[in-house]
C-alpha cells in the first residue's frame, strides 16, 4: 500500500506557502491594466520550488522543493503562460515510488534507505539559465538540467558536452549578452565538504575558453558572484559544512559567528597563480547585484547582512541566529594595497534583497539597480535605486500583496542603460492568485504599463532570464552598449 499524501501542518506550508503541484497551460493571459509595449517580444523564464510530495519532517525550509519552471511567452502583445516539473533524477524516484525519498536540506545522510549515497539531491529549482541557444534548470548542488524552450520539457543533465569536470555548477551564472560568454562555477567542486573551486568561462558556441581550479579556506557555500572585465570576485562568508555533523542528520551548513570573510579575486582569463586574497569582518551575503573595476580598484556591490543571512542554519551550537536585514553595500578591494583588508560602504539605507541590473552592464560600468524593497510592515515592492544620486523610487502592488524578483528587459538591444521594462511576478495573497506587472524601469512609481492577470498561484520564483523573440533563432544576444 501507498502512503496517503499529507503535508504536515506546519508554518511553511500554509496560505500562500501551501504546495501548488500543478502543470499547467494559459494562452493569452487576461490583460486587466494597461497596453502590452507592442515590441516586447520573447520569454521570461523563471524557477522556484515546489513539493512534489511531503517529506514526513517539520524542518523543511522554504529554499528546498522540486524545480519549477515559468514561462511567460511575450508575441504579438499577447502572454503565454505555461509551468512544468523540472524532471531531476529526484523528481523521477519519487514520481516511481509515490512519495518523498529525500530529507534534510542537501543532506544525503537522511535519505530513505533505498537511495544510493551516489544519487545527486538536486532539484532544479533556483535559475534559468540561456546560453548558445540551450536553456537550463540550476541548483547550486547539481549539474545543469537543460529544457526545451518552447515546451518546457526537461531534456536531461548536461556537463556541456563532457566541458564540467566538476560534480555541480553554480545555480548563479554570468550570461555576458554582449561578449555572448557564459562564466559560472563550482563550490564544494568535488563532493560534499571539499574545499575545491573550479571556474569555467565559455565562449558564444559554448566551448570551454578558460577553467581555473583553487581552494577556498573552509568547506563552505558560494550561493553567488560577481564579474569584471578582468576579475572576478568570489566571497567566502564563514557559512561552512562540517561532514561529521551532516553523516550525524544535522544542517548541511553551519554558521560561524566568530570567522572572517575572505573573497577572492580570480582573473578571468588568468591562472590559480594570479589569485589576489582579502580578509574582513564576520558577514554573509546570498546575492550580488555588481562588480565594476576602476584602475586598480574593483568594487563588489552587494547585499550585505551584519550577521546569518540564512537564519535558518544554526550555529556550530545549535543556536538560530537573530535575523538581521540585508543593506545594499559597496567592497572596495585596492589592488595596489600593502594589506589584504577592504572598505565596506552602505549604498541605501532601506533593507533590500533579490538585486539586479540591466544585465548588458554586468560587471561595467553602471548607474541603475532593481531589488524587492521590503517595508517594516513585511510588505514588498520593486525598487529602483540610481547608484549616482542615491534615489530610490518603489512601486507596490498594495496592502497585504508582495512582489517576486523583478527582471529587466532593454527597450531595444541599442537603448540606453536602464531603458526599458521591469518584469514581475505580483503575489495577490488576497485573492490567491497572481499577476505579471509589466514597470518602466525609469519610472517604477508610475505603476504598471501593463497588468496581466493570471487565475493561477505562481508560489515561488527566485530567478529568472529573459530571451529575445530573436534569440530563439540565432541562439545569442544581440545586445549593445551605450557609455554610462
Amino acid at each position: 500500500m501507498v502512503e496517503p499524501v499529507k503535508f504536515p501542518e506546519v508554518e511553511l506550508y500554509e496560505g500562500w506557502g501551501e504546495p501548488m503541484r500543478t502543470e499547467c497551460t494559459i494562452r493569452g493571459l487576461e490583460l486587466i491594466e494597461g497596453e502590452i509595449p507592442a515590441d516586447l517580444e520573447g520569454a521570461l523564464y523563471k524557477v522556484g520550488a515546489d513539493r512534489q510530495y511531503p517529506s514526513g519532517r517539520t524542518d523543511d525550509i522554504f529554499i528546498d522543493g522540486e524545480g519549477m519552471m515559468h514561462m511567460f511567452r511575450f508575441k504579438d502583445q499577447q502572454v503565454d503562460y505555461v509551468n512544468r516539473w523540472v524532471q531531476t533524477t529526484r523528481y523521477e524516484m519519487q514520481k516511481d515510488a509515490k512519495r518523498s525519498l529525500f530529507g534534510r536540506y542537501r543532506n544525503r545522510y537522511t535519505n530513505d534507505p533505498s537511495v544510493d549515497h551516489s544519487v545527486s539531491m538536486g532539484t532544479g529549482n533556483t535559475t534559468a539559465m540561456f546560453h548558445a541557444g540551450h536553456l537550463y534548470a540550476l541548483k547550486e548542488d547539481d549539474l545543469p538540467y537543460e529544457i526545451d524552450p518552447e515546451t518546457l520539457a526537461t531534456i536531461g543533465k548536461s556537463d556541456m558536452d563532457g566541458q564540467i569536470g566538476s560534480v555541480s555548477f553554480t545555480a548563479h551564472p554570468k550570461v555576458d549578452p554582449v561578449t555572448d560568454e557564459l562564466l559560472g562555477f563550482s563550490y564544494q567542486a568535488k563532493g560534499d565538504a571539499t574545499k575545491d573551486i573550479a571556474f569555467y568561462v565559455f565562449g558564444p558556441d559554448g566551448k570551454l575558453v578558460n577553467e581555473i581550479w583553487f581552494e577556498m579556506p573552509y568547506p563552505g557555500m558560494v550561493h553567488d558572484f560577481a564579474i569584471t572585465d578582468e576579475w572576478v570576485i568570489f566571497p567566502f562568508f564563514p557559512m561552512m559544512t562540517d561532514l561529521d555533523h551532516v553523516k550525524e542528520g544535522g544542517a548541511y551548513y553551519e554558521y560561524h559567528p566568530d570567522k572572517p570573510t575572505h573573497v577572492a579575486l580570480v582573473p578571468r582569463y588568468g591562472k590559480a597563480e594570479d589569485i589576489r586574497w582579502f580578509k574582513g569582518p564576520n558577514a554573509t551575503a546570498g546575492h550580488m547585484m555588481n562588480a565594476t573595476r576602476e584602475g586598480s580598484k574593483v568594487m563588489l556591490d552587494l547585499c550585505y547582512y551584519d550577521g546569518n543571512c540564512f537564519d535558518f542554519f544554526p550555529t556550530p551550537s545549535g543556536e538560530i541566529t537573530p535575523e538581521v536585514p540585508p543593506f545594499l553595500t559597496r567592497l572596495t578591494f585596492d589592488l595596489e594595497r600593502n594589506d589584504d583588508s577592504y572598505e565596506i560602504e552602505r549604498l541605501l539605507n532601506v533593507p533590500c534583497e533579490m538585486p539586479r541590473t540591466d544585465d548588458r552592464y554586468q560587471g561595467r560600468p553602471y548607474k541603475h539597480g532593481y531589488c524587492i524593497v521590503r517595508g517594516m510592515d513585511g510588505s514588498s515592492g520593486t525598487g529602483h535605486i540610481n547608484l549616482e544620486t542615491g534615489e530610490l523610487h518603489v512601486w507596490k502592488p498594495g496592502p497585504g500583496d508582495t512582489v517576486q524578483e523583478a527582471q529587466f528587459v532593454p527597450r531595444s538591444p541599442d537603448s540606453a542603460e536602464g531603458d526599458g521594462w521591469l518584469l514581475v511576478p505580483v503575489c495577490r495573497v488576497s485573492r490567491v492568485r497572481s499577476d505579471l506587472a509589466v514597470l518602466d524601469a525609469q519610472n517604477v512609481e508610475a505603476g504598471p504599463v501593463a497588468l496581466l492577470k493570471l487565475p493561477v498561484r505562481v508560489r515561488a520564483t527566485f530567478h529568472g532570464t529573459w530571451v529575445p523573440e530573436e534569440a530563439f533563432t540565432t541562439g545569442r544576444y544581440n545586445f549593445k552598449l551605450q557609455a554610462v
